[in-house]
């Protein structure tokens, strides 16, 4: 069984012809909108690509169940689900306020006079 527990297995899973074949059938069947938005009521859709110019990424396909804890389930189209930049971080729990959460507590501790 193939193992996705370091950067480089892992990047060259993702590289894969099989990866990306099935990464663009995920997108397909979710008509390339982020699904959680899609559950809120909004809708995020991939950008276009223009020529000359880097595409912009706007939508992820991930992994319900992480390949490293779930191998078996790295290629299996039901397992994949189509998510914004924004969502896609909040389920990795790469937010802002995680990495730096917001203190409610004063700068500074002064007496007024």
């Amino acid at each position: 069984m193939t193992e996705y527990k370091t950067p480089e297995q892992k990047k060259s899973f993702y590289n894969s012809a099989a990866w990306k074949l099935l990464r663009l059938q995920a997108l397909e069947r979710d008509n390339y909108e982020c699904q959680h938005c899609k559950k809120e009521g909004n809708v995020t859709v991939d950008s276009v690509k223009i020529p000359g110019q880097k595409k912009e990424v706007v939508l992820n396909v991930d992994h319900k169940y992480p390949i490293e804890f779930y191998p078996k389930l790295a290629l299996v189209l039901d397992n994949l689900e189509t998510l914004c930049i924004n969502h896609h971080n909040i389920k990795e729990g790469r937010t802002f306020d995680k990495i730096r959460p917001r203190s409610k507590k004063k700068r500074w501790d002064d007496e007024r006079w």
